[in-house]
């Protein structure tokens, strides 16, 4: 670059900067005069708000802390309630191998055809009446574990409820 065109782009760097710098004491001098103190009303308002806000999050907080807590003891209880119908089912399959065996145990000792068809006609019939009482243990214990797995869930709800209705 020549040196004029040096000097030319130093010249108009410090015009620019000479502008600025007017701008800047015009922009100051405007204010002059003005009280520039926030009002004591707006900053009671604010304070206000940041302690609202500082509640709101803290009962958020605590809310969302019982609700963890809450669906914990429901996965809990759902986790028992489960081992519990695989111990039903486990007991109800050897009940019923058990019966099984008994019946080809049985069987095989029988004198004739008559006698083996007299076995197997008892063994259906009770093995309905078996069926049957085994899927009402079922529908019983099915029950009771999901009343068991909803408790923590509805006394939550019934104790924020409350919570709500006395405010």
């Amino acid at each position: 670059m020549s040196e004029t065109t040096e000097n030319i782009v130093e010249e108009t760097i410090e015009a620019a900067n000479e502008q600025a710098a007017k701008a800047v004491n015009s922009m100051t001098g405007m204010f002059e005069g003005v009280d520039t103190a926030v009002p004591e009303a707006v900053r009671a308002l604010a304070e206000k708000t940041v302690t609202q806000s500082r509640d709101a999050y803290e009962n958020a907080k605590g809310a969302m802390e019982e609700a963890v807590e809450v669906l914990e003891k429901s996965i809990d209880q759902t986790g028992q309630g489960v081992a519990a119908i695989n111990r039903k089912a486990l007991g109800i399959a050897q009940e019923n191998f058990n019966t099984s065996f008994d019946l080809a145990k049985n069987m095989a000792g029988a004198k004739n055809v008559a006698e083996i068809m007299e076995l197997q006609s008892s063994f259906v019939r009770k093995q309905f009446e078996t069926f049957a009482s085994q899927a009402e243990e079922f529908r019983t214990l099915s029950a009771q574990i999901t009343t068991d797995a909803l408790s923590p869930v509805t006394e939550h709800v019934t104790k924020s409820f409350d919570k709500i209705v006395t405010r």
